[in-house]
């Protein structure tokens, strides 16, 4: 792997990470709405927003995809879309941002594993030290996390296994994403990210019905056009936005990289809670983040082709 590759694909992988981190922030600013609203709402933006933008080129795009392709796009939506959002935002309100936060932040672990044996990764006697130093930042985390006045006396037992779902369903996603980038050589990163939105608010749509029609809630008029405004920014930087970044940087590196990727989003959403919250990190969350950093340099130094004598 050449260092522009790396350079491009760790850039685009911070920038998804930055964008991704805001959906940790979305549980709390629509309180009053169900989990099941916000993944519907959320994703039936992205899916308008997605269809307006690959309509010009609708024609020629579908195209390029097959009947086993338009399949991976369905599986991939529920897996890392409207499944994984379900459980993160239920895992928000449920046990807060920072427990919420804390499990996501293993997906690099998670993600690593699972892509050992996928072209251009290393062993992982290689990644050793930083899927160590990522393990050591979630402990110092949730060391952090669980001491304080809302630690495991909180009710939170449900909140965490929704993360563990989060977390399940979004490893299988990253996993099977790449390997289909992999494989598509007709079908660019952004179109790829474009039909994701498609199917996933294809899906959507069926998921608004139980979600608003059934179980509306009250909420003023007000509150109602907050969510919708709050849904449309969330669908075009994270989904949109974010997705096309990932989906470039998952095809300029291996997948035990890319695992490692995902810890930006781990740093933005602890950057965006502590703004939230107007507060500094704690001592045990400022270890946590350089471990968190020192994680990805060194795994970007294991991916870093040898020098020949």
């Amino acid at each position: 792997m050449t260092d522009k590759r790396m350079i491009w694909g760790i850039g685009s992988g911070v920038i998804a990470g930055a964008l991704w981190g805001l959906v940790f922030l979305t549980p709390e600013l629509a309180a009053g709405f169900t989990p099941l609203q916000l993944s519907a709402g959320r994703y039936v933006a992205y899916g308008l927003i997605a269809a307006a933008l690959i309509a010009p080129r609708w024609n020629s795009v579908r195209k390029r995809v097959d009947a086993k392709g338009w399949r991976a796009l369905i599986w991939l939506s529920l897996l890392g879309n409207i499944l994984y959002y379900i459980c993160l935002a239920q895992a928000v309100q449920s046990g807060g941002v920072a427990m919420t936060t804390l499990i996501i932040g293993l997906l690099p672990v998670t993600v690593a594993v699972m892509g050992r044996r996928d072209h251009g990764s290393v062993p992982l006697k290689r990644l050793a030290l930083p899927l160590g130093l990522g393990v050591a930042g979630i402990a110092c985390t949730a060391w952090g996390s669980l001491s304080g006045p809302s630690g495991p006396d909180s009710g939170a037992g449900f909140g965490l296994l929704c993360a563990f779902g989060a977390l399940a369903s979004w490893t299988l996603y990253a996993v099977e994403n790449s390997r289909w980038l992999t494989r598509l050589h007709t079908v660019s990163s952004q179109d790829w990210s474009l039909l994701t939105g498609l199917v996933t608010g294809a899906l959507a749509l069926i998921l608004a019905v139980p979600a608003f029609v059934l179980s509306p809630g009250a909420h003023t008029n007000g509150q109602w056009g907050s969510f919708i405004g709050l849904m449309a920014a969330v669908a075009l930087l994270c989904s949109v936005i974010g997705n096309a970044f990932w989906n470039r940087a998952s095809r300029l590196l291996p997948m035990t990289l890319m695992g490692q990727m995902i810890l930006f989003e781990t740093l933005f959403a602890l950057l965006y809670g502590f703004l939230w919250e107007g507060r500094w990190p704690t001592v045990s969350e400022g270890v946590a983040i350089a471990l968190l950093c020192a994680s990805v340099l060194t795994c970007a130094a294991a991916h870093r082709p040898e020098k020949r004598q």
